[in-house]
C-alpha cells in the first residue's frame, strides 16, 4: 500500500486515474483490515466503499453510520497529512452517526 500512496502524494498534479484508484482501494482494504467490522461504510466515490468497525451489523439500505470523502482528502488522512478534525471542519468530509469518527484510525501508512 506505502508504494501506491506514495505514487500520488504529495498531491503536486492530478494523478493518473488508475495509480489513484489503486492507492485508494489499498489504503481502504487497510481500513478494512485494522478495524474489521460491518457498522461504519468508508467511501471514496467512484473508487471503492467499504465495511469496517465493530458494532451492530448493517444488512439493508443506507447504513447508520457512514463516511464519504473524495481521493485526496482520504490518502491525506490515511497518510496523515490532513487531521480528521480540520477535514471535518473544512467540510471535506462527511461523516454520520455515533461511530463514524475515524481518527482513532487515523493514519494508517507514514510516507
Amino acid at each position: 500500500m506505502r508504494e501506491a500512496v506514495a505514487a500520488v502524494l504529495p498531491w503536486a498534479d492530478t494523478p493518473p486515474r488508475p495509480t489513484l484508484a489503486k492507492a485508494v482501494r489499498l489504503s481502504l482494504r487497510t481500513l478494512a483490515q485494522v478495524a474489521p467490522g460491518r457498522s461504519v461504510e468508508v467511501r471514496v466515490p467512484p473508487f471503492a466503499a467499504v465495511q469496517c468497525i465493530e458494532g451492530p451489523r448493517h444488512t439493508r439500505g443506507t447504513p447508520p453510520n457512514v463516511v464519504e470523502t473524495d481521493a485526496r482528502t482520504w490518502l491525506e488522512l490515511a497518510t496523515g497529512s490532513l487531521k480528521w478534525t480540520d477535514a471535518v471542519a473544512e467540510g471535506r468530509i462527511t461523516a454520520s452517526g455515533n461511530r463514524a469518527d475515524l481518527s482513532s484510525l487515523l493514519p494508517l501508512v507514514r510516507l
